[in-house]
């Protein structure tokens, strides 16, 4: 099973087939060649193996990033009392 964590387009290369995202505070410069409608800055996208596979809806985009931000948090707790 793969999870994806949402990512913000931060950066548009223009002239190029590629966009930088922010990933839960990691960037990364990914390939949005299989995009068939355009990307703009501050939308949420979903990223497979270097490439935008979709873009998603902000609100649901920041729901999941507030589950993955508690889960991370429950972990560095547990990992605090080991």
């Amino acid at each position: 099973m793969c999870l994806s964590i949402p990512s913000q387009v931060v950066t548009i290369h223009e002239g190029e087939e590629f966009v930088t995202v922010d990933t839960m505070g990691v960037k990364r410069k990914v390939s949005s060649h299989l995009m068939t409608e355009p990307l703009e800055l501050g939308d949420y996208v979903l990223i497979h193996i270097g490439f935008v596979m979709n873009k998603i809806d902000k609100a649901d985009a920041q729901e999941s990033l507030a589950l993955y931000k508690e889960i991370v948090s429950k972990l560095e707790q547990e990992e605090n009392q080991a």
